[in-house]
């Protein structure tokens, strides 16, 4: 999520308070300072959500020698993006009869080669929600799926809003613009014009 700031919640999920406290909970390296040192800082609504490793190998390590892949773009980066994450979550299952899957791997038909290293992360009652909805595995594939479509494109809403705000405007435009050709061209196209032959 290297692309999805703490100020992006403000006014989607948080009030601007809660991101600031949310953002100081975490020490996020800065610097350097005047005697050229890095140091540590609470966290600010403008940095960015922090990565939950230290660094690639770290990263390798912890999942079996796969690197994760930054998840900000992944719903536009796939076609049917956000069917294909859902589809990942919840396609977790035995290999059929034939096919099999080597040690570290699990299948999923969704995945290209059908074998992934992400172990199924999704399960029953995995979480709870404050409002009571069961936590089911398909609700919280479906929270994911939203909450990666809402990464990758954070200002979606407002863009869509400013689009139906154009078009309102174009098309006052456009009746404008008919009624004042039909107002200027009336006279042109109500004449009526005789001729008189003469013989």
């Amino acid at each position: 999520m290297s692309l999805v700031a703490y100020r992006d919640l403000i006014g989607v999920a948080y009030t601007e308070d809660e991101v600031k406290a949310l953002a100081a909970e975490v020490e996020v390296e800065d610097g350097p300072n005047d005697e050229g040192e890095m140091f540590l800082r609470p966290g600010k609504p403008s940095d960015k959500l922090p990565n939950p490793y230290a660094n690639e190998q770290a990263a390798r390590f912890a999942n079996g020698g796969a690197y994760p892949p930054d998840l900000s773009l992944i719903s536009k980066a796939r076609h049917d993006g956000q069917n294909y994450v859902y589809a990942l979550l919840t396609g977790y299952r035995e290999p059929p009869a034939g096919i099999s899957v080597r040690e570290g791997l699990h299948y999923n038909p969704y995945f290209p080669g059908g074998a992934i290293a992400m172990p199924k992360m999704l399960n029953d009652g995995g979480i709870e929600y404050e409002d009571g909805t069961p936590a089911t595995e398909s609700q919280q594939a479906k929270d994911v799926v939203t909450f990666l479509a809402w990464a990758a494109e954070p200002e979606m809403d407002e863009r869509k809003l400013m689009g139906v705000k154009w078009m309102f405007i174009i098309s006052l435009v456009w009746l404008t613009a008919i009624y004042y050709k039909r107002w200027r061209w009336s006279p042109i196209k109500s004449r009526r014009v005789i001729v008189d032959v003469v013989n």
